[in-house]
């Protein structure tokens, strides 16, 4: 029997760039985690009787929230419902979930990278029927139903087996508790050459992955290990955790310094990779480099035909407006078009749909094509892998080769993490007000030539999306960008990015920092960094 539960607004269910992000506490209130799932319900249209895929990261409060969802899916008229075992399902695994069986959508419960435990953070996404993230209309229908909702609705009947694979019946609904790594695991195999990468781990060919205590340990085994034969330990942090072993799931150089320390120490593997809390960004290392996401971008644009998937070509590029130039001068020299976004999986999907790219990448650690609709951290290993397999040499000589080729974008980003909101608003602000001005003036030996804010018009559906990034374009081809990121859960974090372009006969082996200090100087001087926030120093650099 449906029951009909009368509930009030919450005031803060506004989905960010990818979905719903709060503090456990904050998602543990009565009543929040159900006025969400309902407001997303009632912007959807006609979904009874059609499959809904469910899963999550495995972070606290993970199984809870899956059994709220499915009591509230068969209240409201879903057929089917798939979950993960354990609850457990990555966000690309899902993505290809959606496409494979034809699902009417998806909830996908997970902060990404952010950290979990009872004090840590929580989310819930939606994604629509190509396997993608909800556009803006969908998420802002979202937010608009959620602050007038006066009611949800619910089912009483016992929670799920999620630890048993097999068929349950909920309210007339079918509830089935699917392995999360196989439907994904198979498609990774129709991609790759798996026969050449098991030939290049057997001959003595040793790499690391650190799954992080995250979602990906299972499909890091199930591939790493018992596919492509590699000695069992190659994976280490591989058993999801609900507050990640304590630790911060987010693939970069503070947060995964254990594997950093193993792949520059004396007895490195040759390659060493690691993934995030929901499994769909990456990091990828040689032997003594660490390889910016934007660099990978482009090295995997350049050689993604050795993949045999991808051996019929590109059918264009696309990164996220604040990613390195590096992807545009791989674009150029294919003669393929270059797709320039906002920061957020969503713009691909139209982009990906509509044929016009292939490949897409983001700075912040996320790459991907068009198998699913988002980013997928193990296939970019697995990418990499590929291509080592058949290039046979090392991680540092492709990288070498490629900006010996194309030039080299010295790229960094410069987090001021937890700052408080009015602070980096008023920072921001002030920027914005500037940018008319900032053309022909002079910071040190650099001179502004360009300053805008960055404003996208999406080729597909025709959408306008606007206030995307303050961009200052520098004599000599240098940029910084400055922008509030929507992933927090608390405060506002200021990402400052910054780039150099060095020709291919160029100083193609400077240390970054020493390569883009001057543009350091200039952004903290621009913004005023240091007076809006007292801050002296970024809380990460990556």
């Amino acid at each position: 029997m449906t029951l009909t539960i009368t509930t009030s607004p919450f005031a803060d269910q506004k989905p960010g760039t990818s979905g719903l992000r709060k503090k456990v506490r904050v998602f543990q209130q009565p009543r929040y985690v159900e006025n969400f799932v309902q407001s997303v319900f009632d912007v959807l249209g006609d979904f009874r009787g059609k499959t809904l895929v469910l899963g999550g990261d495995g972070r606290f409060l993970n199984r809870e929230v899956i059994q709220t969802a499915i009591r509230m899916a068969a209240a409201n008229g879903f057929g089917r419902v798939l979950v993960g075992l354990g609850g457990i399902l990555s966000t690309p695994a899902a993505s290809n979930i959606i496409r494979k069986y034809g699902a009417f959508g998806g909830l996908i419960l997970s902060a990404s990278h952010n950290p979990g435990g009872p004090d840590e953070d929580f989310g819930i996404k939606y994604n629509i029927a190509n396997g993608g993230p909800a556009p803006e209309k969908i998420t802002q229908a979202i937010y608009l139903r959620s602050k007038v909702i006066d009611r949800y609705l619910t089912v009483d009947v016992p929670d799920v087996d999620l630890d048993n694979l097999g068929e349950f019946q909920v309210a007339g609904m079918t509830v089935t508790v699917i392995d999360p790594v196989v439907d994904y695991a198979e498609l990774m195999e129709q991609l790759f050459d798996f026969g050449a990468i098991r030939t290049l781990i057997a001959g003595g060919f040793r790499l690391s992955f650190d799954a992080m205590h995250a979602v990906t340990g299972p499909y890091a085994h199930e591939l790493l290990e018992r596919r492509l034969g590699a000695p069992p330990g190659t994976v280490v942090n591989g058993t999801p955790l609900p507050d990640f072993g304590g630790h911060h799931p987010d693939p970069n150089m503070v947060h995964a310094h254990e594997l950093f320390e193993r792949m520059f120490g004396t007895e490195a593997p040759d390659f060493g990779a690691a993934s995030d809390g929901d499994g769909d960004r990456n990091l990828i290392l040689g032997r003594n480099i660490f390889v910016t996401p934007s660099d990978s971008l482009a090295a995997l644009a350049a050689n993604i035909h050795l993949a045999p998937g991808y051996a019929g070509g590109l059918k264009g590029i696309a990164r996220s407006m604040p990613t390195s130039r590096a992807a545009d001068r791989v674009a150029h020299a294919l003669g393929l078009a270059l797709h320039e976004t906002p920061t957020g999986w969503k713009f691909f999907g139209n982009l990906l749909d509509a044929g016009m790219a292939t490949i897409c990448g983001e700075e912040s650690a996320g790459t991907g094509s068009d198998h699913v609709r988002e980013k997928d951290g193990l296939w970019a290993v697995l990418l990499w892998l590929n291509i080592l397999a058949v290039r046979r040499e090392s991680v540092a000589a492709i990288m070498a080769g490629h900006w010996a080729c194309f030039g080299r974008n010295y790229y960094a980003r410069h987090d001021y993490e937890g700052l408080e909101s009015t602070a980096a608003e008023k920072l921001v602000r002030e920027l914005r007000e500037n940018v008319p001005a900032l053309p022909g003036c002079t910071i040190g030996a650099l001179t502004i030539i360009e300053a805008d804010e960055f404003e996208y018009h999406d080729p597909v559906d025709k959408s306008l999306s606007q206030r995307q990034g303050v961009r200052l374009e520098f004599e000599g081809g240098a940029r910084v960008v400055f922008r509030l990121s929507g992933t927090g859960t608390s405060g506002a974090t200021l990402r400052v990015y910054l780039e150099r372009y060095e020709g291919p006969d160029g100083n193609l082996n400077a240390d970054t920092a020493e390569a883009l200090a001057d543009l350091v100087a200039a952004a903290n001087d621009l913004a005023g960094i240091t007076r809006h926030t007292g801050r002296k120093a970024p809380d990460v650099i990556t």
